[in-house]
């Protein structure tokens, strides 16, 4: 009999919290599909164990805070069905049944609810699972053909997070209803009923003063510097999200006691104290709610940088198939000729020298002129400081400690061999080679260089600065070449030696690993050993990296097929659970808003058959739904909109300096907000719909 009676009231509430069930099975496929890079990735055998660490890592994190969301969602939701239910259940125990008894009835329904979008879950995310394997295939650019399996500890470990967020809210909830007597069951649904009007008067400052918070946020969020100031105003700002709707509440309370002339138009005093109510009622979940909303964005507005950036930038990063250097300007790279030789790649090599004049003037221009480095290498009257110049240029990676120049002959090659069109050069001119994202702040870099012909007699002029995909994170220079006539190399040393090789098809994926063994068992001249060791100056020809930052990638064997795989991997490892954690956040977010608001139609029904029987039309009554239901849901996520905008725009606009992705810096954020409101409407629609029918069922 207690099975039947669970059985019957789990599919009553299987019907009445439909967007509950829609988001656990949501989420649970989601953590299967997810959960299964662990156990089943296919793709991890074709990359080296720390790139395969990365995405376990990364996943993981996300896992910890979807857990702890999950958690919290289904321990609100146990929580709120036992209050909507709890006449129902006092009336059992007036009809004799023990409190033991129920309260197992009501732990054996949300079993029953929880494991069957437990299983719908799971077989939903069997599918979710190619999908997202196809992505990622596609994205190392390798086929991935579909095959349907299943492995225990993929399950288990689902099961294992899924079923023990359950079972800690059943327990809490098991501890809460032994402690509830009949008339306690009986009052839980009154005790929000009425709103406690205290103090409202003075609650209501706290609006405009969290209102102000939130401009002053705005104001100084992209000055602070130091750790601890922006520790300190995202403290702020949190307390500021749950202040917020106590102000907010009280001033409506305020304004329809002093009978405000908006309250008599149409329906806006029904709405505003209706309003003023859930808030109250709900502010702290409101707050919440709003935090999730503001990480969701804040997620998908970084997951979409990365995104863009390794569709657009990365793809340029190296251009050449195969480049390698060598800091000693005799080497031949015989060894490295053949290894590449030994995979039957039937590879075209062509080897040069970078040049130098053993000048610093380039270096000093661009360490006192790009936005990067600001006013760091400057001194206070405004002069390159060259002291703190030299420094760095000996101590630092990230340029040579000389001026790199290339010689016309050698860089028309190269354009060559990339597909460019050559480019003409007077006996009196040179030219800047610089990366795209450096074009615009390096025009007037030739107003300030002097360099000689070789002659002794005169000084070149620029010709212009060329920004094509150069390969110039160390290689082509860092950052910059000087492209000059080859006669004025005459008067210049070689630097570093390099070599590129063309090769028909693609490179196969083990010769990244074959050359980077070769560099481990060398002692090679130049190489990256004083990366992270620089308490001594380097030698002059030690590889450098350029200044990209946020993203970057410095080797001095580069294999373009297999690096671009490799980093697309490593960068859909942040993209992918960033997507992955704002989607769940906002599920979540979304779900507490809907079944709160369908809750009022049971709650409220007779408000809107008193509307109905006072003359509204159905035309009318959809339309105060609908403006209801906006307004409720439109309050956190636009403070959120709010919020984030500023974070993100801060982000952004550093992202596409630092590494040149071309987008504007607000793309990303307007994108974010059409991918969550597009969710958001999904999740409107469903919840204003149900709770149409509901109303219009009620009156007829």
């Amino acid at each position: 009999m207690l099975n039947k009676l669970a059985f019957r009231n789990m599919k009553r509430s299987a019907r009445d919290y439909l967007v509950y069930i829609f988001t656990m099975t949501l989420v649970t496929a989601l953590m299967y599909s997810f959960n299964s890079l662990f156990f089943e990735n296919d793709l991890s055998a074709c990359f080296s164990l720390e790139e395969a660490d990365i995405m376990a890592v990364m996943i993981g994190l996300c896992t910890v805070f979807i857990v702890l969301i999950v958690a919290w969602l289904i321990s609100y939701m146990v929580r709120f069905m036992l209050e909507k239910r709890s006449a129902e259940f006092g009336i059992y125990l007036l009809l004799g049944m023990k409190k033991q008894t129920v309260s197992r009835l009501y732990i054996r329904e949300n079993i029953l609810l929880g494991s069957g979008a437990f299983l719908l879950g799971c077989l939903a995310g069997v599918l979710l699972r190619q999908f997202l394997l196809t992505i990622m295939f596609s994205m190392v650019r390798m086929e991935y053909h579909l095959h349907f399996s299943w492995s225990r500890e993929t399950v288990l470990i689902t099961l294992l997070c899924y079923g023990g967020c359950y079972l800690l809210a059943l327990f809490r909830c098991r501890r809460k209803f032994k402690r509830m007597n009949i008339q306690a069951l009986m009052n839980v649904r009154r005790q929000n009923e009425e709103i406690r009007e205290k103090h409202e008067g003075a609650k209501r400052l706290i609006l405009p003063l969290s209102v102000l918070f939130i401009f002053l946020f705005w104001a100084v969020f992209g000055m602070l510097s130091g750790a601890a100031e922006i520790l300190l105003f995202l403290i702020g700002l949190v307390l500021t999200i749950y202040l917020f709707y106590t102000g907010l509440s009280a001033w409506i309370i305020c304004y329809v006691r002093k009978r405000g002339k908006g309250i008599y138009r149409g329906q806006n005093l029904f709405l505003l104290r209706q309003f003023a109510s859930k808030i109250r009622t709900m502010q702290f979940t409101l707050g919440t709610l709003t935090s999730l909303f503001t990480l969701a964005l804040m997620g998908a507005s970084i997951a979409l940088m990365f995104s863009v950036y390794e569709n657009t930038v990365l793809e340029d990063k190296f251009p050449f198939d195969i480049q390698l250097f060598n800091g000693d300007t005799d080497y031949d790279f015989t060894e490295e000729k053949a290894v590449i030789d030994s995979l039957g790649t039937d590879a075209e090599y062509y080897t040069y020298h970078i040049y130098t004049d053993g000048d610093i003037q380039v270096n000093t221009w661009i360490l006192t002129h790009l936005r990067t480095w600001g006013d760091q290498y400057r001194a206070e009257d405004g002069t390159p400081d060259l002291t703190k110049i030299q420094n760095a240029l000996r101590y630092d990676v990230c340029y040579y400690v000389y001026d790199t120049y290339m010689g016309l002959s050698d860089y028309n090659r190269l354009r060559n061999i990339l597909g460019y069109t050559a480019v003409p050069l007077a006996d009196g001119e040179y030219l800047v080679q610089t990366k795209p994202r450096l074009r615009q702040e390096m025009q007037d870099i030739g107003q300030s260089l002097r360099i000689g012909d070789g002659t002794g007699q005169r000084f070149l002029t620029c010709a212009g600065v060329v920004s094509d995909p150069f390969s110039q994170d160390g290689h082509n220079g860092a950052d910059y070449l000087v492209v000059v006539p080859d006669a004025v190399l005459e008067r210049m040393t070689p630097y570093y030696s390099e070599l590129v090789a063309d090769i028909p098809g693609n490179a196969p994926l083990t010769l990244q690993h074959m050359l980077d063994d070769l560099e481990e068992e060398s002692d090679i001249p130049g190489s990256l050993e004083y990366f992270l060791e620089k308490s001594e100056p380097r030698p002059v020809s030690d590889f450098s990296i350029g200044s990209d930052n946020i993203v970057s990638y410095a080797g001095i064997y580069l294999v373009r097929d297999g690096l671009i795989s490799q980093l697309k991997y490593i960068l859909s490892s942040i993209t992918m659970p960033l997507f992955y954690m704002g989607l769940v956040f906002v599920c979540v977010a979304m779900t507490v808003l809907s079944v709160q608001q369908l809750s009022d139609c049971a709650k409220y029904k007779f408000r809107y058959d008193v509307l109905a029987k006072l003359g509204l039309s159905r035309k009318q009554l959809r339309g105060l739904i609908l403006r209801q239901m906006a307004a409720y849901y439109l309050c956190p996520a636009i403070l959120a909109v709010i919020i984030s905008g500023k974070m993100i725009l801060a982000v952004s606009n550093g992202f596409v300096d630092m590494t040149g992705v071309p987008s504007a810096p607000g793309g990303f954020f307007l994108q974010s907000i059409a991918l969550f409101f597009g969710i958001y409407l999904v999740y409107f629609v469903m919840t204003y719909v149900s709770f149409r029918r509901n109303v219009e069922s009620m009156r007829s």
